[in-house]
């Protein structure tokens, strides 16, 4: 296990395997990724990245992207991370559209959980939204559920006047198809001030209002201290925009963008270290141990970044 000077581990490792996606969410940060890449890395470099980081001591690893479903070797990248020794946990976030045929073989090659982001369940907000099909999303979740994925998460991020007076429905189709509900802040990456400051919906109220009613709460020391309510039917986690202290206080993340930069901090890409480069030229893995420890060193609280 490798720690930042701040005496944080590193734990995690979200792999962006594509900045593609098939929807148009104006909301979406795309791991940070600011421009879209003119090159996406191989199955094989996906591979490498994923086993030098597990030999020191990173051990959950989740695919993101974009869509990372819309990569036609997306079952190979799950086989091929799967197999590799030291891997606790391997998920992914998609938003579902295109899961519903793959759920089965994503499971047998490998996948343990997903994460499917559905903001709406009325069809016209969704396509309003995001220009997507609904239905489509909740094919993929009852699939996920279906194939033996665990746990399946809906992610819903809350947006002022489009969908938060949703979530009440949101919790009873969590429940129906046995599922975990994410409720999430909208985060200021990658879009205006303004559509933040017109969208943006704090979860306080509703948070208090999940404490009030569960049976219980237990705060995910692993992920940044986030609460996860115990509701009499259905389970309920809120996730707060992660500019703040708490989150950066107990990070654990390493990131790697879609054309194979490592990424210390989500909301900063001043600091990335290059692993692609390096390894098409030639690199072999002690070279890029020493990047990857590079990388870890960059690390530190963004909320000290900004008040220093």
């Amino acid at each position: 296990m490798i720690c930042d000077n701040y005496g944080r581990p590193t734990l995690n490792l979200r792999v962006s395997v594509s900045q593609r996606c098939n929807l148009k969410c104006p909301y979406c940060h795309r791991e940070g990724e600011t421009a879209s890449p003119s090159t996406e890395m191989s199955v094989e470099e996906i591979i490498r990245i994923v086993r030098v980081a597990l030999s020191l001591g990173v051990s959950s690893m989740k695919l993101t992207g974009g869509e990372p479903l819309l990569r036609s070797d997306i079952l190979e990248i799950v086989k091929g991370i799967a197999e590799l020794r030291g891997l606790q946990d391997l998920s992914m976030t998609t938003n579902g559209t295109s899961l519903a045929p793959l759920a089965g073989s994503l499971r047998k090659c490998g996948l343990k959980r997903v994460n499917v982001n559905i903001p709406t369940l009325n069809a016209e907000t969704y396509r309003e939204l995001n220009g997507g099909n609904l239905r489509d999303a909740i094919d993929g979740v009852k699939a996920a559920v279906k194939t033996g994925l665990y746990p399946v998460k809906l992610n819903m991020l809350v947006l002022r006047g489009v969908n938060d007076e949703e979530i009440s429905r949101m919790m009873k189709f969590a429940e129906q198809s046995e599922t975990i509900l994410q409720l999430i802040e909208l985060e200021p990456i990658n879009i205006s001030s303004d559509y933040y400051q017109r969208y943006h919906y704090p979860l306080d109220e509703i948070e208090a209002m999940l404490e009030k009613e569960a049976s219980e709460i237990k705060t995910r020391e692993d992920m940044q201290n986030r609460r996860m309510y115990f509701l009499p039917r259905v389970k309920v986690e809120v996730v707060h925009p992660i500019e703040n202290t708490e989150f950066c206080t107990h990070c654990t993340r390493l990131r790697v963008t879609s054309d194979g930069k490592l990424k210390p901090c989500l909301m900063r890409n001043d600091n990335l270290v290059d692993v692609l480069t390096p390894m098409r030229n030639g690199a072999d893995d002690a070279e890029l141990t020493k990047l990857f420890i590079e990388a870890v060193k960059k690390r530190e609280p963004y909320y000290k970044v900004m008040n220093s």
